[in-house]
This record gives C-alpha cells, structure tokens and sequence, in this order.
C-alpha cells in the first residue's frame, strides 16, 4: 500500500511540474517583451491593410499547455487558425466578382456609347447625302425654269410671226369652182398631220382670170370650196382660215417677173410660229415621278 501510494505521488508531482514551469515562463518572457512589442505592432497595423481595406491577420501563437505537450494540432486549432483566412478568401473572392461586374458595366456602355455615335454619324451623313441631291435636283430645276423662261421670251417675242411651213396649189378648169380627186388629194397631205396641233394658220387666196368684179367672185367661191372641205374634212378650225378673193390681181413669184393668172386656181399655205415648240419643250421639261 505504501508504495502504491509513494508511485502516485510521484506522477502527480511529474504531472503538476510541467504545467507550473509553462505558466510562470511565458508570463515572464511575455513581460519582458511585450514594451519592444508594442511599438512595432502599433506602427505596423496602420500600414499592413490587405485589399479589403482591413489588417492583416496576424498568427495566433497561443497553444496552450496541451498544444506543446500533443506534437499533433487539434482540428478546434486548426479551424481556429484558418477561420479568418477562409473569411478574408471570400471577401476578396467577392471583391474581385464585383470589380469585374462593374468592369463589364462600363465595357458595355462604352460599347453602347460607340454604337450610338456610329449610328448618329451614319445618320448625319445619310442627310447629307440627301440635302446635297435635294440641292442637285433645285439646280437642275433652276436650270430648266430658266431654259424655258427664255424659251417662253422668245415664242412670246415671235407669237405674231409666222412662218411657211407648206404651200400647195389647187388647179380649177374655167368656170368651175368644185374640187377634183387630185385637189382633194393634196389638201389631204397638207391638212392630215395638223390634228391636235396649235400655233398654225392656212392661208387661202383664190386667183381666177377675168376682169372686175367678177373675177373676185369666181376666185372667192374657189377657195370657198378649198376651206368647205377642210373644215369638214379635217376638223379645221375656221378661225385659222383666212380667205382671200384675189380674182386677177397681178402675182409675183420669186425671181420672175409680175404676171397675171391665166385659168382658176387657189393657195394653200400652212404658216406656222413657235407656240408648237413652246409645247413641245413643257412636255419634256415636266419631271419624272419616282
């Protein structure tokens, strides 16, 4: 009994040593360090700041009495010491989602932002391009108004001048004064293309022999006759006719000398002025519809 006891006092005393040694040590060593500690560690926690704007984690060197006597770390420590790293990891891991959202955010409206000035410059030179064909077409406009302005001057300077556009004459036999198949043949080829044209008159004078007033009135039923049939014939206008009754009146043809009619006949000239040309042009001047 007695050594028994004697051998359990000797492994409590064994037992309590150790921890009495690591208590009073520390708490000493601890003290004689702890003035040149704390200036060090006061100048260093306002500089060593990590990304997340806070201080660094500094290493827990506390392990108590079963930490330096077990030669293996206990889970609680190791989970103890890799806490804050794991909580600093998935701070910076969401730092780092968030600067790349706002990256991508401003890409985007960057892209946006060029899109838009691309489109607006696109759009800019599109009116360009329509004001510079729109200021094309005024001066084409210009252009063709001042064309027919003179154009228009001029028909209107010349409207009471007319000019031989064709002559025919009509043979009659003495004493008669109604048309032959030859005779009608020709006021034919004159009066058939004047349908729907303006600015043109015909000219009828009758010419027959004899003497006074009888020679008047023979030469007016002639081309009496000549205008009674284009007017029924052709849709003549009568107010483009002008008839003459020259009966033996003295004519003179270009380099001959004056010499009076012999027999009965009349003639017929077309005259013509610019109001056809002036018609003409309005017709191709008016613009194309597109």
């Amino acid at each position: 009994m007695k050594n028994r006891a004697f051998l359990a006092l000797l492994v409590a005393v064994a037992l309590t040593l150790p921890a009495l040694g690591q208590q009073s040590a520390p708490a000493t060593s601890d003290q004689n360090t702890a003035p040149a500690a704390t200036a060090p560690a006061a100048s260093d926690q306002s500089s060593a700041t990590g990304a997340s704007g806070k201080p660094a984690l500094q290493p827990d060197t506390h392990e108590g009495f079963w930490g330096k006597i077990n030669p293996f770390a206990r889970k609680k420590y190791v989970q103890r010491q890799t806490g804050p790293i794991r909580d600093r990891v998935n701070e910076l891991d969401e730092l780092t989602a968030a600067n790349s959202k706002m990256i991508k955010d401003v890409d985007a409206r960057a892209q946006q932002g060029i899109q838009l000035a691309s489109a607006k410059a696109s759009e800019a030179d599109q009116h360009a391009i329509d004001a510079g064909n729109k200021a094309q077409m005024a001066q084409q406009t210009a252009t063709q108004a001042s064309t027919r302005l003179t154009t228009v001057e001029q028909v209107v300077g010349n409207i009471d001048q007319y000019k031989t556009s064709a002559q025919t004459e009509i043979r009659f036999r003495p004493g008669q004064s109604m048309l032959s198949q030859n005779a009608k043949s020709a006021l034919d080829d004159m009066a058939t293309p004047l349908k729907n044209q303006r600015g043109y008159i015909i000219e009828v004078q009758g010419f027959s022999s004899g003497h006074g007033q009888a020679a008047i009135q023979t030469s007016q039923k002639m081309a009496d006759s000549v205008v009674r049939y284009l007017v029924l014939n052709h849709d003549i206008p009568v107010y483009r006719i002008y008839v003459v009754g020259m009966g033996n009146a003295p004519v003179q043809a270009e380099g001959e000398k004056t010499k009076r009619t012999s027999g009965g006949r009349v003639e017929i000239s077309l005259l013509k002025n610019d109001e056809e040309q002036l018609s003409t042009t309005a017709s191709t001047d008016q613009p194309v519809a597109k």
